[in-house]
């Protein structure tokens, strides 16, 4: 074990930085495929940044995004805008 120094364990520290440094790594190579999916998405001729809103809409719970089109819907009418 390496040296305890000031109640800090070396040991657990250096396997600690070098698991997120892994999974950094995993995530920058898991966000090389998301991009390379969206670009096919485009190649295909399908709008991306539709596709990002509802990825982003399918995390938040329905209630949640019923109660968020109601205010957009609401908030649009109230400066003029047709929704």
């Amino acid at each position: 074990m390496a040296e305890d120094t000031s109640g800090i364990s070396a040991d657990r520290l250096n396997s600690i930085i070098k698991r997120i440094e892994k999974l950094e790594e995993d995530k920058a190579g898991i966000s090389d495929d998301i991009k390379e999916v969206y670009s096919e998405a485009k190649g295909t001729g399908f709008d991306t940044a539709i596709i990002r809103k509802i990825v982003r809409l399918r995390k938040v719970e329905l209630e949640k995004r019923r109660e968020e089109s109601e205010l957009l819907d609401l908030y649009m009418a109230a400066i003029g805008m047709e929704a």
